[in-house]
Parts: C-alpha cells; sequence; structure tokens
C-alpha cells in the first residue's frame, strides 16, 4: 500500500509540470519588509538621497558651526615691559597755519635800559670878500657863521675837524667873476675829493657842488683855491653872501 501511495503522488505531481504557464495564474509582487525601521539598506539610502538633493525642496542645509569668542575670552593679562625706539620715519609734510591764539596777559615792565646819546655835528659858513688867487694853492676862509655845532668848523683855518666819525654831507656854493677862471677843490686832508669849476665868460654865474664822504676822526675837510696860467677868482660883496660852505653829519659810524 505505500508503494501505491508514493506512486499516486508522483504522477499528481508530474501532470501539474507539464501544464502550460498561462494556464496558471500570476502572483502579484509585493515589497516585504525584511529589515527594521532604522536598518534599510544602504542602496535605497543613496537612492533616497540623490532624489531628495536634486530637488531644492529636499535639499540638505549647509550647518556651520558659530564659535562666541567672548566666552572663550581671558581675563586681559599684564603690561610687558616698553619695547626699543623704532627708527624715525620720514618728515611730513607741513600742515595748514592753526587759528591764532588767545592774547597772552600783559608782562611785567623790563630794566630800564642804557641811555642812548645822540651825536650831532653840521656847519654851515659863509664869505662876504672876494678872493683872487695869488698864491699856486691858497686856503678859502669864511667871515660869516650861520651854524656851528659844538665848533667843529675853525673859522680861523677854514677846516672842518671830524669828531665823530661817520657819513657825512658837504656842499659848497660860489659866485664866478667876470672874465675869470673859479677853479676849486674840496679837501679831505691833503686828497682833492671833488672840483668845482667856471670857464671865464662876460657873465658871472652861482656854482655849486656837493658830495658825501665817509669821514674818520681827526679827518679834515676844506676848500682850496688852484691857480694855473689864468687868474682865479670868486666874488662876493659886503652886502650879500656869495660863498657858502655846508656840511652835516649823516649817519654816525657808532650805530
Amino acid at each position: 500500500r505505500m508503494s501505491a501511495v508514493l506512486l499516486l503522488l508522483l504522477l499528481s505531481a508530474g501532470n501539474a509540470g507539464s501544464q502550460p504557464e498561462s494556464a496558471l495564474p500570476r502572483r502579484r509582487l509585493s515589497c516585504v519588509r525584511c529589515c527594521g525601521p532604522s536598518e534599510q539598506p544602504v542602496s535605497i539610502i543613496s537612492q533616497r538621497s540623490t532624489r531628495m538633493s536634486s530637488h531644492p525642496q529636499y535639499s540638505l542645509p549647509k550647518i556651520q558651526p558659530i564659535i562666541n569668542i567672548t566666552i572663550l575670552k581671558g581675563e586681559k593679562g599684564e603690561a610687558g615691559e616698553r619695547g626699543f625706539p623704532g627708527a624715525a620715519g620720514k618728515p611730513g609734510e607741513r600742515g595748514s597755519r592753526g587759528p591764532s591764539g588767545r592774547k597772552g596777559q600783559k608782562g611785567h615792565p623790563g630794566p630800564q635800559g642804557h641811555s642812548c646819546k645822540q651825536l650831532f655835528s653840521a656847519f654851515s659858513v659863509g664869505r662876504r670878500q672876494p678872493l683872487h688867487s695869488s698864491h699856486y694853492f691858497q686856503h678859502l676862509t669864511f667871515d660869516t657863521e650861520f651854524v656851528n655845532l659844538y665848533q667843529h668848523f675853525n673859522m680861523f683855518s677854514g677846516k672842518f675837524f671830524c669828531y665823530v666819525p661817520g657819513v657825512y654831507y658837504f656842499s659848497l656854493n660860489v659866485h664866478t667873476w667876470n672874465f675869470k677862471e673859479t677853479y676849486l677843490h674840496l679837501m679831505r686832508n691833503e686828497e682833492a675829493t671833488a672840483v668845482l669849476y667856471a670857464q671865464p665868460s662876460d657873465r658871472s654865474i652861482m656854482q655849486s657842488q656837493s658830495l658825501m664822504l665817509d669821514l674818520r676822526e681827526g679827518d679834515e675837510v676844506w676848500i682850496r683855491m688852484f691857480k694855473r696860467e689864468r687868474e682865479n677868482a670868486i666874488y662876493s660883496e659886503e652886502s650879500d653872501v656869495y660863498v657858502v660852505f655846508n656840511g652835516h653829519l649823516v649817519k654816525p659810524a657808532l650805530e
């Protein structure tokens, strides 16, 4: 009996395998969960992340850590030693002028200064008498005194003596004589510094000469008549002064 039962089972199995596939009903495949919720396959996770990252709605936000430095900052340390001074830099451009400051208080009066001694020297003399030269050289003297400060001009010799060294101004005015030559030198010591000259003429004229001289103490200034082959003369009258000699100090040498 057991052999008969096994034979029947084999026959039934062979018949079932010989039937066409079309006659068999198709089963519908379905996904069966074979793992836990937190144990998804790697392929599924990578596919899902790729699909979600490509869509802006499911893109993952970038996380950047922010560290609060104030929390990590420690207490202020002690000041270190002062370092060596650095090299001097180039001078900068000059700045604009600042506003004027306030007026300061009035200071105390200073000590009294030394007295300033003012120096003067001046003279003005004239001659009322005419003069003809009788010698080769002849001093021109004067008989009228207009100004003679401190008697620096010697009326007897007709010479100005320099007591105050400095720069002086001198002028000489004479009246010529008709048909006679007028030839005078303004002298500094024995040096002829300037000449006053007029040729003989039928008319007399007023002739003048002036100059400035730098004198030293002890220098003498005077007028000298010079005679050549022609007669040399100057004209004047008792009633009028036709010959005038002036001089004064312009600037003392001590200033």
